[in-house]
């Protein structure tokens, strides 16, 4: 059976997971949910009701990380998991304190107990670490830690452009201006209309 991806084109957990599957070369069916309207083959699949979740012959996978390793296990033709350990560092502080962050900042409406520029301070000090830790990439090629965490910056970087962009990290700029402007973040984020129950598949990449 070919795989299936439930995804959604602007969420960065979906787009880790289209990163990692299309630098694998790893073929599946794409699914765009709409997350107002869930449809009942998602739910049904999906442990959390959230995407990105992988139908594969074996199970759902489900959280975006477990996605990205299983697809680069299925073939790693640039080396993503070839890592240094400290990258798994790396992807645990963007994934659990920064993305906390990145939520209360963004999100600021349903956090009225946070402060939302006490929550950006702690963000940058993230984004801070990581500029310092940069050059072309966290380390001297690319690997799974830039692509995961990437996404997450970016999110970050456009809830107030103006200010991301007068901050001092130009490594960081470089790095994301770079991915930005890549055809490998072009090709993963292909408008696709809503999926529906009966409709013809959509092969990914």
């Amino acid at each position: 059976m070919t795989p299936i991806l439930y995804s959604f084109r602007r969420c960065p957990y979906a787009m880790r997971a289209r990163l990692a599957l299309a630098a694998s070369g790893t073929q599946v069916h794409l699914r765009e949910v709409v997350l107002r309207d869930k449809p009942d083959a998602f739910l049904a699949a999906s442990p959390t009701a959230t995407v990105p979740c992988l139908v594969t012959e074996t199970g759902p996978i489900d959280e975006s990380l477990d996605i990205m390793k299983w697809a680069l296990a299925q073939n790693d033709p640039e080396g993503w998991l070839d890592m240094p350990p400290e990258g798994h560092g790396w992807i645990a502080r963007a994934d659990g304190p920064f993305k906390d962050a990145l939520d209360r900042t963004k999100y600021a409406t349903r956090y009225p107990d946070e402060d939302p520029e006490a929550q950006r301070g702690k963000a940058a000090e993230f984004l801070h670490d990581l500029d310092a830790q940069l050059n072309d990439w966290i380390f001297d090629r690319p690997t799974l830690a830039d692509y995961a965490i990437l996404p997450f910056v970016r999110q970050f970087a456009f809830i107030d452009k103006t200010w991301f962009d007068a901050q001092d990290w130009p490594a960081l700029h470089h790095w994301l201006d770079r991915f930005l402007t890549s055809q490998r973040f072009e090709s993963i984020m292909t408008k696709y209309p809503q999926w529906q129950p009966g409709d013809a598949p959509t092969s990914f990449p």
